[in-house]
């Protein structure tokens, strides 16, 4: 699909560069903050990574196409990261799986016989909330004793799937091994292969380095970041790579627009300056292809969502048909329909995923994620209408919906199909605290909303299409 093969040269942050209609790394960048959200990552993350990385990368003498394929995985370090969320909530006993995620970036997870404090204080505040001491300590020692096998099934999970997502994409079979590769380590403590030195693609330990420069950073400086990144070298970094980071560090070269303080615009336009200039624009299919895959991250984020962003969507774009709307309308509800609950990747699965009901904080987190889509979209310049109707999905004609309380005279005809299908594909499929209901019964929950909540004309073309 996409072919990566040159770079700028100048690796210094320059005026951000105009774009006609959408290219491959304003969309990626984008989407990026979304996989962000998924692993409880400082907003910005990957971008981030991407400046440290291909800074790296240059420096280390890599070729343009080389450093083509390296930008692509960087962006897409974490877009398998969804595919192993409701797994790890399991295993924690129904914690905040974000939280985990985030915390064991700053973590040596390969010594389980020598665990730090922090450690052990992030397991004590996330693994069987609400339960007493003696049943905490005892899953605790649990997950102790069985941290090996739940790491290489967690990182195998993600990995695998970041993977085929790249190479679905058609970003290269590079770029795919290098996001395979994100959590292998120089000693051969890593997975999911135990690779050793340089058996591990370069690019992956590109990747591996600048996702760890960018987490302690954020979190606990800069110099941090380097100590704890020497400290680690041989065992978990190569060394080589560690000297190149140190080098750039001292030479006040690394951090240029890499810093969690700086502006989100400014990080945004250097990361777009090193974009491969091989794609400049995108087809129209392209974008759709895009779409799907971040559909299907989010749908991979709970077993009880599985295909539900497809199914809405197939759902809204029979009732755009029916109501004879024109291809590029057609068009609009399509992508809107992929992406409406990709802000949902913010809500950890103890919430997602609970089989009884939701208590008012977890709500909240809920009511927050049309919000958010409508902020991630928003930041791909030709998205701005696509936006505002993906993130009006859970509103109501009557302004008794959320995140906005919007009206009719607000909505739009496209937003009330999304609004429609993604009820009907809500009641149709299995949750955690009933299975999906039959026609007849939709049917008989749905029209107590028509006309006030629900738009009657979208209603009715849905009837037609399922009867």
């Amino acid at each position: 699909m996409f072919a990566a093969t040159a770079l700028q040269n100048d690796l210094r942050p320059a005026p951000p560069q105009r774009h006609q209609g959408i290219s491959l790394a304003e969309i990626l960048s984008a989407l990026s903050f979304a996989l962000d959200l998924t692993e409880g990552a400082v907003p910005g993350h990957a971008q981030r990574s991407c400046l440290i990385g291909m800074r790296l990368g240059r420096k280390l003498g890599l070729s343009a196409t080389e450093l083509a394929q390296l930008y692509y995985a960087l962006l897409l370090k974490d877009v398998g990261c969804s595919s192993n969320a409701a797994r790890l909530c399991q295993i924690i006993g129904g914690g905040d799986e974000r939280r985990v995620k985030a915390g064991v970036k700053l973590e040596d997870w390969t010594r389980p016989d020598r665990p730090k404090w922090s450690t052990l204080k992030l397991l004590w505040n996330t693994v069987r909330p609400g339960s007493g001491a003696l049943v905490r300590t005892a899953a605790i020692a649990r997950i102790g004793l069985t941290q090996h096998r739940n790491n290489e099934e967690m990182i195998t999970l993600r990995c695998d799937r970041g993977a085929h997502i790249l190479r679905k994409l058609g970003l290269g079979d590079s770029a795919a091994e290098a996001v395979r590769g994100l959590d292998e380590h120089w000693d051969g403590s890593g997975y999911p292969e135990r690779r050793i030195g340089s058996a591990i693609p370069i690019a992956s330990r590109i990747l591996a380095i600048a996702q760890h420069l960018d987490a302690f950073a954020s979190e606990t400086g800069t110099q941090n970041a380097i100590d704890v990144l020497r400290e680690r070298s041989g065992r978990w970094f190569d060394p080589k790579l560690v000297h190149i980071a140190e080098h750039l560090h001292r030479q006040q070269e690394l951090w240029w627009d890499a810093l969690s303080i700086t502006p989100e615009s400014e990080t945004r336009a250097a990361v777009l300056n090193l974009a491969p200039p091989s794609v400049a624009q995108l087809e129209a299919a392209d974008i759709d292809l895009i779409c799907e895959a971040f559909a299907d991250v989010v749908d991979a984020k709970s077993t009880f969502t599985y295909r539900h962003s497809m199914g809405v969507t197939d759902a809204a774009i029979l009732i755009a048909r029916e109501l004879k709307l024109g291809p590029e309308r057609q068009r609009i509800v399509h992508r809107a329909a992929l992406l409406h609950d990709i802000g949902k990747l913010r809500v950890p699965n103890s919430i997602l995923d609970k089989p009884g009901k939701l208590n008012a904080e977890e709500w909240r987190v809920v009511q927050e994620h049309p919000r958010l889509t409508r902020e991630i979209l928003s930041r791909i310049s030709s998205f701005e209408e696509l936006a505002r109707i993906a993130g009006a999905h859970h509103e109501k004609l009557d302004g008794t919906g959320y995140p906005d309380r919007l009206t009719a005279d607000s909505l739009p005809l496209e937003a009330r199909i999304i609004a429609v299908a993604d009820i009907y594909g809500a009641l149709t499929e299995d949750r955690p605290y009933r299975p999906g209901l039959a026609l007849d019964e939709v049917r008989s929950i749905m029209a107590r909303d028509i006309p006030h909540k629900l738009d009657a004309d979208c209603y009715e073309a849905l009837l037609r299409c399922v009867s």
